[in-house]
């Protein structure tokens, strides 16, 4: 069994990968999507919230139905990574406008919450000891898996956006074999509890779960806007200082470096507490929607460099704020505390997305980035009295030695 474990989460790994590589594969082709449809600029933030959106309503009614209790999860994350694929096909088979483009991510969206959070249970079953670290490498999975469809179109502007939506559905029926196939059902797989909707309340009611939740509603306001509007806020550079850069390979690279930021940080918060880790990561990552403005009269090797630490820092509390509502919710009400948290965060991203997609209009990609600022500062107002108690780090001691 122990040899066994050893190769399931490689395995589990790329499965993810493979499967959420589904989220952003419009994204990436928008613009050749634009020319031939005649798509506004408003196209973007409609098209990653109407993702969003389905999402939000997919992981509702799974948690709902307890579909990936009813069912073994493996079987769920293979039926849901083919529909998804399909779905992702539609595009290139019977989209011809924006309208049937919404519907057709809606419906990724739906079929992405029975791939990215089921993946989660399937590596909990397998894993209860070092369990974090694998929820780092899958949320790093996550992570390159959004960016990859960058990579693709990154291969040269002659890459047509048909052949990159076809390999990204290919992909994914790939890895919804290997997790069907190579994955059996884990000795510790255990049966969640009916999804119970009064977890809402206990939310606001328990001191800690609704620090540690505000926290990450407060993280979710910055991260999808980021990856969202990255292309744009490159272009824009580009254009502003005569450089010449690979737009879609750039935003590969800040988004996909943040796998580093999942893995680095669940082997840190063995040792220093996940509210260590989550607190300095969304700090430094505010600090970056703060300085955002004057990367535009930077060198580009600092405007590449401060894109490549902003993408480790935004993504990398996510694994931690999942571990830290887990740990602070009531034992019975864990499944649907972590499926109402990550609604309502998920729900946070679309009002980010539209909010600024309206203001660039306005204030344009130089400044457009100093509106997600709040979200950070809401975040760490909100951590701060639950990293006060908990954290690792003594803050008395230190100024004492001072």
């Amino acid at each position: 069994m122990k040899e066994r474990s050893l190769w399931i989460l490689p395995v589990i790994i790329v499965s993810q990968f493979t499967g959420t590589s589904l989220w952003f594969a419009s994204n990436a082709v928008l613009g050749d999507l634009q020319q031939a449809w005649g798509l506004g600029d408003a196209a973007l933030s409609y098209m990653t919230s109407s993702v969003q959106l389905g999402f939000i309503s997919g992981t509702l009614i799974f948690a709902f139905f307890t579909i990936s209790d009813r069912f073994s999860p493996r079987i769920v994350f293979f039926i849901c990574s083919l529909l998804g694929s399909l779905s992702n096909l539609g595009i290139y088979l019977a989209a011809n406008g924006l309208i049937s483009l919404l519907v057709f991510r809606f419906i990724t969206g739906f079929f992405l919450a029975g791939i990215y959070p089921v993946g989660m249970k399937i590596a909990a079953g397998w894993y209860r000891q070092g369990l974090g670290r694998a929820m780092g490498y899958l949320v790093g999975a996550l992570v390159v898996g959004t960016a990859f469809p960058h990579l693709l179109k990154s291969s040269g502007q002659s890459v047509a956006w048909d052949s990159v939506m076809l390999t990204i559905s290919a992909i994914s029926i790939v890895g919804a074999m290997l997790m069907l196939l190579m994955v059996p059902d884990g000795p510790y797989l255990a049966k969640g509890t009916k999804f119970n909707p009064r977890a809402f309340i206990i939310i606001f009611r328990s001191r800690d779960l609704r620090s540690v939740s505000f926290g990450y509603f407060g993280h979710m306001w910055e991260l999808y806007t980021l990856w969202a509007f990255l292309p744009v806020l490159i272009s824009a550079y580009a254009a502003a200082s005569g450089q010449s850069l690979n737009v879609p390979l750039w935003s590969f690279c800040v988004i996909a470096i943040g796998c580093l930021g999942c893995i680095i940080g669940g082997h840190l918060s063995l040792k220093l507490g996940s509210p260590s880790v989550a607190f300095f990561q969304l700090s430094v990552s505010g600090i970056c929607c703060l300085l955002s403005p004057f990367l535009f009269h930077a060198p580009v090797e600092i405007f590449i460099g401060f894109l490549v630490l902003w993408g480790i820092m935004v993504i990398g509390d996510s694994p931690q704020f999942s571990a830290l509502i887990a740990q602070t919710a009531p034992s019975e009400l864990v499944g649907s505390a972590l499926t109402i948290v990550t609604s309502i965060g998920f729900f946070i991203t679309i009002l980010s997305i539209q909010l600024t997609s309206f203001l660039i209009n306005f204030f344009g990609p130089k400044y457009i980035f100093l509106f997600l600022v709040p979200g950070p500062i809401f975040g760490l107002a909100n951590l701060w009295p639950y990293f006060r108690r908990h954290s690792s780090f003594d803050l008395d001691k230190l100024r004492q030695n001072r």
